[in-house]
């Protein structure tokens, strides 16, 4: 590599750092591209030069996220076994590993899709491409450990899968509020022991899909 690509690939790295530091602390809206251009030590026409506009900068940032967050989760996943719970484990241990070794990517990730929630364009559109992803291989996970025994078949493979992420999301939104207060270690036991409980099979399950148990009717 050349003296010159070497240089381009080193501001474009800064540049990328602070822009997904400030979306996470102050929101995408709450961001200029001067801010950025100031925390990474560049004039706001370098950040130009480089991305043309803030739009295509968030949009890096997410292909940076997909590269480096969710690739390596599915690889792993999809190496592991042989059974359903061995990739759920590594599904939920990499994802921590991660949530650590990447955590500016992850947390970017969580912060944006609630910002752009109720939007339609192609921040959205992308975002929704990023979370597919993670939302089918959970849902491939579950099936395989449904069809297995390993799983509880009681409520569908999807809702299944939307839980586990939900759970999987709001275990690193807590880490990012509480960083100071919990202890990531524990928090990822806790995290792998209600998921796995969770799925876990159950011959004679208290409360099947859409039936009360009858301690809930008032039986003993």
């Amino acid at each position: 590599m050349g003296r010159q690509a070497a240089r381009r690939e080193a501001s474009i790295e800064r540049l990328t750092e602070a822009a997904a530091r400030r979306f996470v602390s102050h929101g995408y809206r709450a961001t200029t591209l001067e801010q950025i251009a100031v925390d990474a030590g560049y004039t706001k026409g370098l950040v130009y030069f480089h991305f043309r506009s803030k739009t295509a900068l968030l949009l890096a940032l997410l292909d940076r996220v997909e590269r480096h967050v969710v690739e390596p989760v599915i690889a792993r996943v999809l190496a592991a076994g042989p059974s359903a719970v061995d990739q759920m484990v590594t599904f939920l241990h990499t994802q921590a590993e991660l949530g650590v070794d990447r955590s500016a990517d992850v947390l970017l990730l969580l912060v944006i899709s609630l910002e752009f929630g109720e939007r339609d364009d192609e921040v959205s559109s992308r975002i929704a491409e990023i979370y597919e992803k993670l939302h089918a291989l959970t849902e491939r996970v579950v099936r395989a450990g449904q069809r297995s025994g390993e799983f509880r078949t009681d409520v569908p493979a999807r809702e299944l899968a939307t839980m586990i992420m939900a759970v999987h999301d709001g275990t690193f939104l807590e880490w990012h509020r509480r960083k100071q207060r919990l202890n990531g270690r524990q928090l990822v036991r806790a995290m792998r022991a209600i998921v796995l409980d969770g799925l876990a099979a159950r011959s004679q399950p208290n409360v099947q899909a859409g039936k009360p148990s009858p301690r809930s009717r008032g039986g003993r």
